[in-house]
């Protein structure tokens, strides 16, 4: 332990570098390497603690962002919890070292099974946090991680998930080469020199080309922050006059962030007018994104707007942010922080439409800001007929953090993994365009106003990570855990044989 222990915290820390803004994407190896090696061999509680250690490290440096305007209290809070859950997690990776060599003890086992079952058992933690609880928050993926390296474009055939796994796996079959020794024997290399080609090789999976269409993106650089002071319509006027330079351009659709409307258009008739006049202006519809009022229920919503009124389709964002955009179980909460939990009056509710707009026949697939982490909305997009995916964010309760770099990581992996192009908006940046294949096409720089007017690819067609992602993410997670429990059994009765074999 006096060596587990440092080096779990120091995998932690190391991983934080292979995500942006340092986006050193080889470091996720040894970290990975860091993390894993101090677990062979351990018991529950020794387990539970270098899992804490590394979990600890990662997450508190990963998610520093959530303290910039709100204080320490919820960075504690949430990277705290995500650090648990990892050294609950941990357990299940240590019992696979234990148990899996003694149930299979030959060299397949060794060097091939057991490190896809610790794998699979990494993911899993993963898909747990990324769910649970209230949703999860599904930062820090280890697949997201590989975004600039040379393994992003196998996301396309097994999701982030099966990205996640396969380079778990390849570290994990590392650890056992060297566990097993005889390096002269070049045969026992052959399994995870397999994997390494697969990674490296499989190219990105191909969609169909389908034309173009020609995008308008504004990112205003107004006071849109939570905390920031403004005057009624600042944030709309900030749009408003960014917008200026694209009037009598050609255009097929103007695409505007989340939070750049701070007035309710459906309810309210002077903010209508202006988005009916700005339509007309730029002789396009908009895609705007507003807080809507129905009845008692609030919802962060995307809409589309035309100079004859709208909207005509809208979008309510699936996952909105538990203690961000509303409080769960407020009543107990509160009572630990009130004066934070009191900052958030307005509760908003889950949309449940689907994820996408027609427009003029053109399916543009939606998500809501951190509605880019979870699978769902995306792969749903995709599904109903996405061409492609305009993403709306506000990143200005995070000004001078890296959280708007990791968010657009997210944001160039889905392009990758669903062969759709991407048009990444933010109130104060960083906006994108990105390729199909992850390029960047055009981009304005964080804390500046500006626009881009790009002709973005249209693609068509399904990639097996959409197709069958959510059997990966079963198959890997569920099939770990049962694969776990059998070995585990496995071992219980082999021990309890032994005990009744009398002793000649």
């Amino acid at each position: 332990m006096a060596i587990a222990a440092p080096l779990s915290a120091a995998a932690g820390l190391l991983l934080v570098t292979a995500y942006p803004a340092l986006a050193w994407w080889p470091m996720a190896f040894p970290a990975v390497v860091m993390a894993l090696v101090p677990l062979a061999g351990r018991r529950f509680w020794p387990a539970v603690l270098v899992g804490l250690l590394f979990g600890a490290t990662f997450f508190s440096v990963n998610l520093l962002f959530t303290a910039r305007y709100l204080g320490p209290i919820p960075w504690i809070a949430l990277s705290t919890l995500e650090a648990l859950l990892t050294a609950v997690f941990a357990v299940p990776i240590a019992l696979a070292y234990r148990w899996l060599p003694r149930v299979m003890p030959g060299l397949v086992g060794r060097l091939v099974l057991l490190p896809a079952l610790v794998a699979g058992l990494w993911t899993l933690r993963e898909q747990i946090v990324g769910s649970w609880p209230y949703g999860g928050f599904p930062w820090g993926r280890i697949g997201v991680s590989q975004v600039n390296g040379p393994f992003a474009e196998v996301a396309s055939w097994v999701g982030m998930s099966g990205l996640t796994f396969l380079v778990v796996m390849l570290c994990a079959m590392v650890i056992e080469l060297v566990r097993a020794g005889r390096f002269r024997d070049l045969r026992r290399a052959v399994p995870a020199a397999v994997l390494l080609v697969v990674l490296v090789a499989l190219p990105q999976f191909p969609t169909t080309d389908a034309g173009s269409m020609r995008v308008g993106a504004v990112q205003g650089n107004g006071p849109a922050g939570y905390f920031d002071q403004r005057a009624r319509g600042a944030v709309l006027n900030a749009q408003l006059a960014a917008s200026a330079p694209l009037f009598g351009q050609d255009m097929d659709v103007l695409l505007w962030p989340e939070g750049g409307v701070d007035s309710d258009p459906t309810t309210s008739s002077q903010t209508a007018a202006v988005l009916d006049e700005l339509s007309r202006r730029v002789d396009a519809p908009l895609i705007v994104s507003a807080v809507t009022e129905r009845g008692p229920e609030l919802f962060n919503s995307s809409l589309l707007w035309t100079a004859d009124g709208g909207p005509e389709q809208t979008y309510d964002k699936r996952h909105p942010v538990p203690f961000g955009e509303y409080v769960p179980d407020r009543a107990f909460w509160e009572p630990f922080a009130p004066d934070l939990i009191g900052l958030i009056g307005r509760e908003y509710t889950p949309g449940t439409a689907r994820p996408l707009f027609d427009l003029n026949g053109i399916g543009v697939g939606l998500a809501i800001c951190f509605d880019v982490i979870y699978d769902d909305v995306v792969w749903d997009g995709a599904d109903d007929g996405a061409e492609v995916y305009m993403f709306q964010t506000n990143n200005a309760d995070f000004r001078g953090t890296d959280e708007n770099l990791q968010q657009l990581a997210f944001a160039r992996m889905r392009a990758i993994e669903t062969g759709r192009s991407v048009v990444n908006i933010s109130t104060v940046g960083t906006s994108q365009v990105i390729a199909p294949d992850g390029a960047t096409l055009a981009e304005l720089p964080v804390d500046v106003a500006g626009h881009m007017i790009t002709d973005v690819p249209l693609r068509t067609g399904l990639t097996p990570a959409v197709v069958i992602g959510p059997a990966v993410k079963i198959v890997l997670g569920a099939g770990s855990l049962v694969a776990l429990l059998v070995a585990g059994l496995s071992v219980a009765v082999r021990s309890r044989r032994q005990r009744k074999t009398p002793t000649p």
